[in-house]
């Protein structure tokens, strides 16, 4: 790894940005001009997240692990496993628990480099075994075939499906990770929510619904979905929040979210 002043490196010959998240409270290399970059809703990820929950989390399908980074650091009992099947997006994730500024979460996070549609045997010799996990994090890689695909595989991978692996089988993984009673929060596209609810269905309960505006007044560009495994309850769904004031100007909640004080109403002890 080469770098300089300015946060900019290589790692593994491409080049990347270290980008600093929660206030200075982590710090991960991302992708520069290639590959997908965390940003927003990662954040809402990461406030769906009790600053006292003291359990085993998973970041499915991690990238850049900052949704894991995150968690890890609004809840200092967690333990945290950075999933993710890109090598290039694994190696990133090694490099940034190598960073002295993240010392104090290091302990606390591992890196499992796998595909998760690869099958249970190879996910317990990663170290992924069944219902292994209290908390499942994830932004699935779910954008529909028709969009318009990026011509980098890195970031062609990051938000698109592999083949065979469907909605319902990323749920079904994630299902399988999580404990009796374990809870899955995942960050999608609005127009995928009837799909979400459908594939969770048959092992999730208590969904929870929190539509995301991106500007008030505007519909709901992201919905992030709650779900607790194993139980029957019904369907909520939650007022919607909106991340810009409709003036061209943050709102409140999104700063607090950016800076990682925000604490939404999907998260749970």
């Amino acid at each position: 790894m080469a770098a300089d002043p300015t946060g900019d490196s290589t790692i593994d010959g491409r080049p990347v940005r270290l980008d600093a998240f929660h206030d200075g409270g982590f710090a991960v290399f991302q992708p520069k001009g290639w590959g997908y970059r965390s940003g927003l809703d990662a954040m809402l990820l990461c406030a769906c997240v009790a600053p006292g929950f003291a359990g085993r989390i998973a970041d499915l399908g991690a990238g850049s692990g900052v949704v894991g980074f995150g968690a890890a650091l609004r809840a200092p009992e967690a333990s945290v496993a950075l999933v993710e099947a890109q090598p290039i997006m694994a190696s990133l994730c090694r490099q940034s628990l190598a960073l002295p500024q993240n010392a104090h979460l290091a302990r606390r996070i591992a890196v499992a480099e796998i595909d998760i549609g690869s099958g249970r045997p190879s996910r317990e010799a990663a170290g992924l075994g069944d219902s292994a996990f209290d908390l499942v994090l994830t932004n699935p890689p779910f954008h529909p075939a028709n969009h318009r695909r990026p011509p980098d595989p890195v970031r062609e991978r990051a938000l698109f499906p592999a083949d065979g692996m469907s909605l319902g089988r990323w749920f079904a993984v994630a299902a399988a990770l999580l404990a009796p009673k374990g809870r899955l929060v995942a960050v999608l596209r609005t127009d995928r929510l009837g799909e979400v609810l459908q594939a969770i269905e048959p092992r999730f309960g208590e969904a929870t619904v929190l539509p995301v505006h991106g500007r008030a007044g505007a519909p709901a560009e992201r919905v992030v979905v709650a779900a607790r495994k194993g139980t029957r309850a019904p369907l909520r769904l939650l007022e919607g929040i909106a991340l810009d004031d409709g003036a061209g100007g943050p709102t409140a909640l999104s700063g607090k979210i950016a800076r990682g004080i925000a604490t939404l109403p999907l998260a749970e002890m």
